[in-house]
């Protein structure tokens, strides 16, 4: 079953006719859809004030909570779509990974997986493991309507890099000397990380959610053949076992420039654009039967809105023969980002792009 099949759970959701599903599915839309990687956070003061004094994880697990920050950016900017609150470590430390996101760091391991004994700190993620995303997506969904919810979560390699360096990483030494090393203890660790990240999937899309993106954040450090050798089988896991319900699948990752057609390849069916690669290149990288996600610059966004306008006209112009095309920029909102410049950027798209 491909995103162009309604779902498998009975009857079409409010949300299947809205521009944001139209487009994944490569269908003629009223205008380009927008959202925003990152739209649900610290640019947004109403966001700060709701998170005041709660820890990251902790905020992740409170469903009211949850539901308000997802939805504060559709209310402010008029976004075609909201991205579920949450963090790519949640379902590792719903497992019982001793994680937590220190301030200014990210994401910090306690104990790094470096040995085939280390594989123990991870078991199956069950649905009671995440009761909080039930709830908080049921909730969601109540309210937005016909408003699409994208679920996410992180990637295998992506996670991966996390648990064995113990933290974020410019260099990626202890990944890639596992990579290079131990290929088989990588093999069966990125093969148990697809099956939590699978299974942490289903639970949003059970829940009700209309797409899902995976994350790649940092699969741009690899050379396309590791990738296809090291990485590829476990994201094309990942996508194989959500198939069936019939939602869009979105891929993205940064710098994954000479990646973009083994992405696709992985089975999803968006790929997503950083702003190193304009749109028309990164189509006929791709191939056909994908539809595209992106790719304004987020700097941009401090630019005088007449330079944003400009650039924004620019990806715009990228994208017109594509099969289908979501507006986003080629990573997430900058915590600094004016909350107007959003606002004035998908108003700017919408009336670009009127049919």
């Amino acid at each position: 079953m491909s995103a162009n099949d309604r779902p498998v759970t009975g009857q079409p959701t409010a949300a299947y006719d809205s521009a944001f599903l139209k487009a994944c599915r490569r269908e003629p839309v009223p205008h380009t859809p927008v959202w925003f990687m990152r739209q649900a956070g610290r640019s947004l003061p109403e966001y700060r004030k709701v998170r005041e004094g709660i820890p990251m994880l902790e905020s992740c697990t409170l469903p009211e909570l949850v539901t308000e920050i997802t939805l504060q950016p559709v209310r402010r900017h008029g976004v075609d779509a909201a991205v579920y609150y949450s963090d790519i470590v949640v379902p590792l430390k719903a497992i019982g990974v001793e994680l937590d996101i220190k301030p200014g760091v990210g994401p910090v391991v306690e104990h790094p997986i470096r040995s085939r004994a280390d594989l123990a700190q991870l078991r199956d993620l069950t649905p009671e493991d995440v009761s909080y995303v039930t709830e908080a997506v049921g909730l969601l969904t109540a309210e937005l309507g016909p408003t699409p919810l994208i679920g996410f979560a992180g990637a295998p390699f992506t996670l991966a890099s996390y648990l064995i360096e113990g933290g974020p990483s410019r260099t990626y030494e202890n990944t890639k000397a596992l990579i290079y090393g131990d290929p088989q203890l990588w093999a069966d660790l990125l093969d148990r990380l697809a099956d939590i990240t699978a299974a942490f999937l289903k639970v949003q899309i059970e829940a009700g959610a209309s797409a899902v993106q995976l994350f790649d954040s940092w699969a741009g450090a690899l050379a396309p053949a590791d990738y296809r050798r090291s990485v590829l089988p476990a994201s094309a896991k990942v996508f194989r076992a959500v198939e069936g319900y019939g939602v869009p699948r979105i891929h993205f990752g940064v710098g994954t420039g000479e990646l973009l057609g083994l992405m696709g390849e992985a089975g999803a069916d968006v790929v997503g654009v950083d702003w190193r690669v304009p749109l028309d290149e990164a189509a006929r990288r791709v191939g056909p039967g994908k539809a595209l996600q992106g790719n304004l610059d987020p700097a941009i966004l401090f630019a005088p809105t007449e330079a944003v306008e400009a650039k924004t006209r620019e990806v715009l112009e990228a994208a017109a023969g594509l099969e289908g095309h979501v507006f986003n920029l080629g990573h997430g909102v900058m915590p600094s980002t004016d909350p107007d410049s959003l606002t004035r950027l998908v108003e700017y798209v919408h009336t670009q792009t009127a049919r």
